[in-house]
């Protein structure tokens, strides 16, 4: 199989390693930015060993934000509070495959409220469970790193993860875009984009460095450069 590489492979930065004091700073100064989406972890503590922020701080975001906003649930029982995420703001929603029991019926719940509708798949979770629901599927987010924190080391066997599932949405006719989220820079981002990605999730990478906005611009130059090829 040959794998297309899309012209522009969007970029996502991930507001959970934002400055949380200056949340509105971050969101306005990313408006002019390369980013194309806001990714917004929501972390419930159970699902995952961590507690980020929830609907109230997503409002906030949504005030203050150009782009659509990227929201991924790493909550347990998640169909319970879809309508409220997307009231919130959110043009994306995915959940994760570990986290849902009746996978098809919540994807479809979240089509109905009028988002795009994704699945997460952790690092140790195949993508072959995606083979029936794929044709269903607007988004597919690979998990690079395992979920709950951010700043963790990239997980090479990704790339033949998303080279995988690129081959199982063909197969599938599906369009789904291939998300990855975890451990995202300059070393890994054309492979990722070589291998079937669509979209690169960048958290620490992007606002620990001096500029982010420059960061963000650096990624899109090196990803334009290369798929202009």
């Amino acid at each position: 199989m040959t794998v297309s590489r899309r012209i522009t492979p969007l970029l996502a930065p991930s507001m959970l390693a934002s400055d949380f004091a200056n949340l509105q700073a971050e969101t306005e100064r990313l408006a002019g930015s390369a980013a194309d989406w806001l990714h917004c972890d929501i972390m419930d503590g159970r699902f995952v060993p961590n507690i980020s922020f929830g609907l109230p701080v997503l409002e906030a975001i949504r005030r203050h934000a150009q782009q659509p906003l990227d929201v991924h649930l790493m909550i347990e029982q998640p169909q319970l509070y879809l309508d409220a995420f997307r009231d919130a703001g959110a043009a994306n929603i995915t959940v994760h495959y570990e986290a849902c029991t009746h996978l098809h019926r919540v994807i479809q719940q979240i089509k109905k409220l009028g988002c795009r509708a994704g699945v997460a798949l952790n690092p140790h979770t195949p993508v072959w469970v995606l083979q029936d629901i794929a044709p269903d599927l607007d988004l597919v987010c690979i998990m690079s790193v395992n979920p709950g924190f951010g700043g963790q080391a990239f997980i090479p066997n990704t790339l033949k993860k998303v080279a995988e599932l690129k081959e199982l949405l063909v197969d599938a006719g599906s369009e789904a875009l291939i998300e990855v989220d975890g451990g995202v820079n300059l070393d890994n981002a054309l492979p990722l984009v070589e291998a079937g990605a669509d979209v690169l999730i960048a958290g620490s990478f992007v606002f620990n460095s001096p500029d982010p906005v420059a960061t963000l611009a650096d990624l899109r130059a090196q990803l334009s450069a290369a798929t202009a090829e």
